[in-house]
């Protein structure tokens, strides 16, 4: 499979800019992922740590359901890989945990966070409220705090790969 990761227009709207940034992100993680198969996806980084490239995965599918769904929309979507019982469920994988599902699950919170997010402008508040301060939060605040989440998960993905094969880069 090849990804396809386009970097940001120098001259675009904010909007724009920061929809593909985020974009460029989520790419540039798939691409960390590509090639691998799902032993080496589910491989722990660097033991005790459970930290893996198929767990970062699951946990950004959790991510995009949590601020595009939950927060943005207010809508009730319960989590994917979590429960009470095991708060880090994402990253506690099993031989029965798929690529295949797990990417198939976090594309489709992308789509989902897309749509959702088409609905309102920059400046618009979210319809959920932050646990913290039941404080509303505007699209682009949820953009940049996605853009964030992504860039520091994906310097995890580099250090992984390399790791598990030696590949290095963007």
């Amino acid at each position: 499979m090849t990804i396809e990761r386009t970097v940001p227009a120098l001259d675009a709207d904010e909007r724009t800019m920061l929809e593909g940034w985020l974009d460029y992100h989520r790419s540039t993680l798939a691409r960390k992922c590509a090639g691998l198969t799902d032993e080496q996806l589910r491989t722990a980084s660097v033991p005790p740590s459970e930290l893996s490239l198929m767990g970062l995965v699951r946990h950004m599918a959790e991510v995009e359901r949590s601020w595009f769904r939950r927060v943005l929309a207010d809508e009730d979507a319960g989590p994917l890989h979590y429960s009470e019982a095991d708060r880090d469920g994402e990253f506690h994988l099993t031989g029965a945990d798929t690529w295949q599902e797990s990417y198939a699950t976090w594309q489709a919170e992308i789509d989902a966070a897309r749509r959702n997010a088409a609905g309102f402008a920059l400046d618009d508040r979210s319809r959920g409220r932050s646990r913290f301060t039941d404080e509303p939060y505007t699209l682009r605040w949820i953009y940049n705090h996605m853009i964030e989440e992504y860039a520091r998960h994906n310097g995890h993905a580099d250090l992984i790969r390399e790791r598990l094969d030696g590949a290095t880069g963007e």
